[in-house]
């Protein structure tokens, strides 16, 4: 973590665009084998065609610049880009401008005191912090973030609901790449979920590590007997099996089964994930670079967790940038997350708006070097996939 020691420059430029980048071509087909058309069990009726996200980009006194990115989806998050924009435009960015990126811990407590949860916004603030930290000194963000841990990452790999063929066919190709992890997409039933995840297990084997999200399908009690029909499979755990506000119960299901819980829909900030933990309605810590709102509050929630004894799952569908900061969180905490991480932006969307891609290889991401996120906005892309002209907030 960083303190006000190094003060640097202070930022006297934002730049904010909101993006809409399509999914490929592959990915849409195989959300539509699935009942609902999103290749998940979340009850939403909109066709899912690609991820909305906003990019900013802040620049320094000295003309070093920063960029953060967030992911939004309206089912999920419940904010579109032009909200997030406007919590910035509004609210956020009076105490952002004239702020030293170096302080980001006072200035995330300035933002809290006042403006009230707008956590997606935050974060992404956050993160084009740490980018910027990192240009004004030369240093990679992960130094930043108490340093790194490891020259790469393990990937787990996403398997959408479908049909049971084709998820176990999928699997197997993932396998084939490396991956030793796979998050299957449940929900369709106990017995078809049963038999889902007996199938993939058959086909990879004993060693291989799983575990399922239910994108919110069941309440509480069928989400016991769905739980437990797995468990005998072997399940690192079990994301989001009944309605994101149901916190109790989730309490309810964590009480009667033995697969951890991980709360994903339901839980946006760290004050969420602490109350989840503490009414024992969860055991396994899930983060991205949105929720609990950005690199600061994610560092804090992970080491939090560690102190609980849980374990922490990195998983997100990003661009570039927040794929190579949730890189750089991963190298950071790599001793205590005890899960690999997901990162499907690259799979899943058609651009991930940076010059040079991440390299993804063997089941691995390597952690990127050079200064800040080690990451550079692609423009030309930048201006293909913007939906509007860029919002522009100087001193």
């Amino acid at each position: 973590m960083t303190s006000g020691a190094q003060r640097g420059p202070v930022i006297t430029r934002i730049e904010l665009w909101g993006l809409h980048v399509p999914f490929r071509a592959a990915v849409r087909d195989a959300m539509r084998r699935s009942p609902s058309g999103l290749g998940m069990a979340i009850p939403a009726e909109e066709a899912w065609t690609g991820g909305d996200f906003v990019i900013v980009r802040l620049t320094a006194a000295d003309g070093a610049t920063g960029v953060g990115e967030a992911f939004v989806w309206l089912p999920e998050t419940g904010v579109s880009p032009a909200q997030v924009i406007d919590a910035v435009r509004d609210g956020l960015a009076r105490y952002v401008l004239g702020a030293s990126p170096f302080d980001v811990e006072p200035l995330r407590a300035r933002l809290d005191a006042n403006v009230a949860r707008s956590e997606v916004a935050k974060g992404l603030l956050d993160m084009a912090c740490y980018d910027l930290m990192g240009h004004v000194s030369g240093r990679p963000a992960h130094d930043f973030m108490g340093g790194r841990g490891a020259d790469a990452v393990p990937l787990a790999a996403l398997i959408p609901m479908a049909e049971p063929d084709f998820m176990v066919e999928l699997a197997q190709l993932f396998r084939d790449g490396g991956a030793t992890t796979f998050r299957l997409k449940l929900g369709g039933g106990v017995e078809a979920d049963r038999d889902v995840v007996a199938r993939v297990r058959a086909a990879l084997g004993p060693a291989v590590r799983l575990r399922v999200d239910y994108n919110q399908a069941y309440a509480p009690d069928v989400a016991v007997r769905a739980i437990n029909a797995i468990a005998p499979f072997g399940i690192d755990c079990a994301e989001q099996p009944v309605r994101a506000g149901d916190w109790l119960g989730m309490a309810r299901v964590q009480r009667a089964v033995a697969v951890p819980l991980m709360a994903h829909e339901g839980c946006f900030s760290l004050t969420d994930f602490v109350a989840l933990a503490e009414l024992g309605a969860v055991r396994v810590l899930g983060v991205n670079t949105e929720r609990p709102g950005g690199i600061t509050q994610a560092l804090r929630a992970i080491d939090y967790a560690a102190r609980r004894g849980m374990g922490t799952i990195l998983h997100n569908p990003p661009l570039g940038i927040a794929a190579a900061a949730q890189v750089h969180i991963g190298a950071a905490r790599a001793a205590l997350l005890g899960h690999d991480m997901e990162l499907f932006g690259h799979v899943m969307l058609e651009d991930d708006l940076i010059v040079d891609g991440l390299d993804y290889a063997d089941g691995r991401v390597r952690v990127p070097s050079g200064p800040g996120l080690g990451v550079t906005l692609d423009e030309t892309a930048l201006a293909r996939y913007a939906t509007a002209p860029a919002v522009v907030l100087s001193r």
